[in-house]
């Protein structure tokens, strides 16, 4: 997979690699490194236009709009490029299109499945695990999906710009026993390159933290994030690198994305995914196993597929534990392990991820 990383003298080669810069030529389309804010620009946000362009017939048009007045409809143009028109139960489509069960109460289901309140120890951090602490770098992402957990996360008590850098990299100098800073939010990639290349110089400083992890999907969708100017930032930075994705349905992995995603691979950044299991999207064998087989030929490994957050909003898209384990089960009898996400569910208030087994 040549997930290791090169040695600290060689890092600074990489502008004069051509394996790098060339792959690059080809996402961007364009010289402007910041095309996808461009890209972004131009998301869609209004229901009956996204159903237009992909041919699909404008029904419930009253219950969706008002679903987005909870939760706004936002998705990027390459991603809607990735859906088979004329499909209204694509299944890229059913993920971030507004649906009128969203507007209907389901027990156990609430708006903050997590806790993370009480783990929101300071504003823009959330320290729920050991010897890892994650920092709400953005709280705006390229992409509502209609899932997310953090639907009704209190953002705005948690915006945080440069100013707030120093209080939160304090916070984290200040516990030895933290290793690992996991940039998230939002999405952490909605920060311009040179903004994310300042956070990281001044974590750097902090001796004991080893590991730098960013959660993301923004290049799944805008495929045009994957920068040769972010690249070189997380290859010349001292420490181990992660990109954990956010992949459902081997759909989203396209050859555009997937050239940028190497070039990040051969400049040594680790790449995971993690993905939500989904009733109607994804939560059967066949598409499971394109999914696991397409995301290691992109060099990611499979890494978690997460029941549900039980969240307000998103109870048409709950799969049931049982029906959960049997499908990891049958998994598990078709891939070899290194291909199989681990099944885990969060459950506010535990030390880890919970990992499911099925017992016999």
């Amino acid at each position: 997979m040549g997930f290791s990383k090169p040695a600290p003298e060689k890092r600074a080669m990489i502008t004069e690699t051509p394996l790098v810069i060339e792959s690059l030529t080809d996402i961007s389309q364009s010289p402007d490194p910041d095309s996808w804010n461009q890209v972004l620009a131009g998301a869609a946000k209004k229901v009956e236009a996204l159903l237009k362009q992909l041919n699909i017939p404008v029904t419930e048009l009253t219950l969706r709009q008002q679903a987005c007045l909870d939760f706004p409809l936002l998705v990027p143009q390459p991603f809607i490029d990735k859906m088979e028109k004329g499909n209204a139960q694509d299944p890229l489509l059913l993920q971030v299109l507004p649906q009128r069960e969203e507007l209907e109460a389901a027990e156990g289901f609430i708006n903050d499945p997590l806790a993370e309140k009480h783990s929101n120890l300071q504003k823009g951090i959330i320290h729920k695990y050991h010897g890892r602490v994650l920092v709400l770098l953005s709280t705006g992402c390229a992409i509502n999906c209609r899932y997310c957990f953090r639907r009704h996360f209190a953002y705005s008590e948690n915006r945080i710009g440069k100013n707030d850098w120093q209080g939160i990299l304090d916070y984290v100098s200040q516990d030895p026993t933290i290793e690992e800073l996991i940039l998230s939010g939002g999405d952490p990639l909605m920060l311009s390159d040179q903004q994310l290349k300042k956070f990281i110089q001044q974590a750097e400083a902090i001796p004991h933290l080893q590991r730098l992890r960013i959660h993301t999907r923004l290049p799944v969708v805008i495929p045009q994030r994957i920068t040769t100017t972010l690249i070189n930032i997380l290859h010349s930075c001292r420490f181990s690198c992660a990109i954990v994705l956010h992949i459902n349905h081997s759909q989203e992995l396209d050859p555009i994305l997937i050239k940028g995603l190497d070039s990040l691979r051969r400049a040594g950044i680790t790449l995971l995914n993690q993905a939500v299991l989904l009733r109607d999207i994804n939560d059967n064998l066949e598409t499971q196993i394109d999914l696991s087989k397409a995301l290691f030929a992109a060099g990611i490994l499979p890494y978690y597929l997460h029941l549900l957050d039980k969240v307000t909003g998103a109870h048409h898209f709950n799969v049931s534990e049982k029906d959960a384990l049997v499908l990891h089960q049958q998994l598990l009898l078709k891939l070899s392990g290194y291909l199989v996400p681990k099944l885990v569910k969060e459950e506010s208030g535990k030390g880890s991820k919970t990992p499911l087994v099925l017992i016999s």
